[in-house]
């Protein structure tokens, strides 16, 4: 099975590289790297093409935002497989994409667990999502998969559509909403860490931000035709708060 890995990145210099080595280090050699980046004028572009020779494909041009990047990403993408990388993440081990292909089976995507690291030091975990296997409902219950661990078959892509560019914040729990729940895709589960996420996020980053993204949240619900429970986009938020109470173990 061919694995496509898409990273998207902007002024990224500080982290890039981290990112970039995570993926060329994987065990799993038929593999194909995409980077979309949106114009970057920090020496991003120096540090990609150091690894020019790694990386499958590679464009440089301005975007509408960081899901239009990962939709060029996809229409670009060959694998059968698809991830994302984003430029301030890294892959947990040379494993990971190996591991990834052997849980996926008959079924159309995997998710695994995700640990948040200081962003100036990957070592130190903050927040340990430990997403556990998903039940009927679970999306009802306010759970979601952690997008950076979600691997994607191409073809649901191409017969359910991309991420949504009418959501600013919301489009990857849309997109695995939409695929999940309403398309009823198949999804297996990876029980181990394989993205290490540095704090920070879009959707995060402040208290209106946050209740920015729950309006989106709901409004990803009703574009896809399904109705939530009455407590289903507060118990999302609050489901956070384990996360940070939490430790992984020494093995993962």
């Amino acid at each position: 099975m061919k694995v496509s890995i898409i990273t998207i990145a902007y002024n990224s210099a500080d982290t890039i590289e981290d990112t970039i080595l995570s993926v060329i280090s994987q065990d799993y050699h038929n593999l194909e790297y995409i980077i979309i980046d949106g114009g970057s004028t920090d020496g991003t572009l120096d540090i990609i093409h150091q690894y020019a020779s790694q990386i499958s494909k590679f464009i440089t041009e301005k975007d509408q935002g960081i899901y239009d990047a990962m939709n060029k990403g996809v229409r670009m993408a060959s694998g059968e497989l698809i991830g994302l990388l984003n430029s301030d993440d890294i892959y947990a081990d040379k494993h990971v994409v190996s591991d990834v292909v052997s849980t996926i089976g008959d079924a159309d995507a995997v998710y695994a667990d995700l640990v948040y690291v200081k962003r100036e030091n990957p070592l130190e975990v903050v927040r340990y999502w430990q997403a556990g296997v998903m039940k009927p409902n679970s999306f009802h219950k306010g759970w979601m998969p952690p997008h950076p661990t979600f691997f994607l078959r191409k073809k649901c892509y191409d017969n359910f559509g991309c991420y949504n560019l009418t959501l600013k914040s919301a489009a990857d729990y849309e997109l695995m909403l939409r695929m999940v729940v309403k398309h009823e895709i198949r999804v297996n589960y990876l029980p181990r860490i394989i993205t290490k996420m540095r704090v920070g996020g879009q959707s995060n980053v402040s208290i209106k931000n946050r209740l920015k993204a729950n309006k989106e949240d709901r409004t990803a619900w009703k574009i896809n035709g399904l109705k939530p429970y009455f407590y289903t986009l507060t118990a999302k938020p609050v489901r956070k708060i384990t996360q940070f109470m939490k430790k992984p173990k020494e093995d993962e």
